[in-house]
């Protein structure tokens, strides 16, 4: 960087993740799954800050009738709801593991090549172990995962169940290293 850059501001992009690290959870479901004896509970979920622009509203229009079409073919349930933040939640329901992350894939790329791949705050894969629910988050700036387990109580979340998932299953994902950005979600509509 140099000193103009500094002065006026860098005219360079950051360098974005890989795209193709939410295809990390298809593989790492199989471990999950037969490794660790945690369901998948047949929902997906991308979280993503909408804007009131005729172009971003016309490009989530387009996405959400592509997913329509699409769950022709796969069964794929498509409901869509904002939460208490204005954040918009696209929920995707189906048997069909690998097609949940093809869908959340779809929609991440179509608003990235719109230009509003920073608008996108996250990928939300449902998971149960013995009833309770556990959640893999995958943070689209970031190009990482990370788990969320919520405990009993308003707000708390088992730590140190995290920490053995990311033990666990670390070899198979892309984990965020850094655990003070293991932002917790509450409320998911999952």
């Amino acid at each position: 960087m140099g000193f103009l850059d500094a002065i006026f501001g860098s005219k360079k992009t950051l360098k974005a993740p890989a795209a193709d690290r939410l295809f990390a959870m298809t593989t790492a479901q199989v471990t999950l799954d037969t490794g660790l004896g945690l369901k998948h509970r047949r929902k997906a979920g991308i979280v993503f800050q909408p804007l009131g622009t005729a172009d971003f509203q016309g490009i989530l229009a387009e996405t959400e009738e592509l997913l329509r079409g699409s769950a022709e073919d796969t069964g794929t349930l498509v409901t869509s709801s904002e939460d208490e933040f204005g954040y918009r939640w696209l929920v995707l329901e189906d048997d069909d593991f690998d097609d949940l992350v093809v869908s959340l894939n779809t929609v991440s790329v179509q608003l990235q090549s719109g230009g509003y791949g920073d608008r996108l705050l996250c990928a939300v894969f449902a998971f149960e172990e013995n009833g309770k629910p556990i959640y893999f988050i995958y943070n689209f700036k970031r190009g990482a995962y990370y788990p969320f387990v919520p405990a009993p109580g308003d707000k708390a979340r088992d730590s140190e169940r995290e920490l053995r998932l990311k033990a666990q299953v670390g070899p198979e994902l892309p984990f965020e290293e850094d655990m003070g950005r293991w932002f917790p979600l509450w409320e998911i509509p999952l």
